[in-house]
């Protein structure tokens, strides 16, 4: 191929089929009929001597060759991008940018609210959607520009992942307040819950994949103990509404079990063992790390979500750790 008689404009078009893989959709996101982004895959086919895509019911399928070139021509645009934008400083203000976050339901709750308030105040313009975790690795939606940011606890990634430690947070547990077992025990806001108490009435769990094994319980095994789960939800909010309407007990991010408790009448209770912190990290795509407007987002979010020294609950003065 002739790159000198080569349209860039095209690689626009390759983008967005590889990550839509619908003409329709395609046309819509980058300002173009429907026609001329077909007309644009004719001329793709053309210069690189493949198919390209292959029709499989209402979706075009990338051919092997085109998935070898989703993440160059991302990252070759992304580079265009920051370029032609000659350098100038940043406006958060005038910004229009649309980005893409993954995150658990703990977002939901922990950073929407104060992030949307924030750029309502600095960044107006610009569009935010938080997506839910995939089961899957999520470096194949950041390689193919699907997503922009991604929060998870510590796992492995490619190199060209980077990250930035969030916060390390803590877990408390949560009942629904008059639970008949706990109330006959005596025990109170910020209270210890007794090990065998723990392991003895059953749980209720978030968890997205086939195992259900959580952070709490590894530490328990290495007590030599395990605990009972009736319920495994895909969502914190979910845990928690369940432990409000059951005798089930619940684990949960100190910061959220918190934040929830008195709109739910969940009382929240110390870990009766020691459980180490546990790390939440911000991922991105290394080719997005000198982006201005990608780093000034990244700035917020860690700002928003930066630890506090101690977490107190507003009405019982009780201290939990971050």
């Amino acid at each position: 191929m002739n790159l000198r008689s080569f349209d860039l404009n095209l690689l626009r078009v390759l983008d967005g089929m590889l990550s839509a893989r619908n003409t329709t959709r395609v046309a819509e996101t980058i300002g173009l009929s429907q026609p001329a982004v077909s007309a644009a895959l004719g001329r793709l086919r053309e210069a690189l001597g493949d198919p390209l895509f292959v029709r499989q019911g209402n979706m075009l399928v990338p051919t092997p060759f085109a998935l070898t070139l989703q993440e160059p021509v991302r990252t070759t645009l992304t580079m265009l991008e920051a370029v032609l934008s000659g350098g100038g400083r940043f406006d958060p203000a005038v910004s229009r940018r649309a980005f893409s976050l993954v995150g658990s339901d703990y977002f939901d709750e922990m950073l929407m609210p104060r992030l949307a308030a924030t750029l309502g105040r600095l960044a107006p313009q610009m569009r935010l959607k938080l997506l839910p975790p995939d089961l899957d690795s999520f470096a194949g939606v950041l390689a193919a520009g699907r997503v922009d940011m991604v929060m998870s606890v510590a796992t492995p990634t490619p190199d060209w992942i980077e990250r930035a430690l969030l916060f390390n947070g803590s877990f408390s547990v949560v009942a629904k307040a008059g639970h008949p077992r706990l109330r006959r025990l005596g025990l109170h806001w910020g209270d210890i819950l007794p090990l065998e108490t723990f392991c003895d009435i059953p749980h209720a769990i978030f968890s997205v994949a086939d195992d259900d094994n959580r952070f709490e319980d590894d530490a328990l095994a290495r007590l030599g103990r395990q605990r009972r789960v009736s319920v495994a939800i895909g969502g914190f909010q979910g845990v928690a509404r369940v432990v409000a309407e059951s005798d089930l007990l619940g684990v949960l991010p100190t910061r959220f079990a918190l934040a929830i408790a008195r709109r739910l009448g969940l009382v929240v209770y110390r870990l009766g063992f020691d459980m180490p912190m546990v790390g939440m990290f911000l991922y991105w795509h290394r080719r997005d790390s000198s982006d201005a407007e990608h780093c000034w987002l990244r700035g917020v979010v860690r700002d928003l979500l930066a630890p506090t020294a101690k977490i107190v609950h507003p009405v019982t003065g009780a201290e939990f750790r971050p």
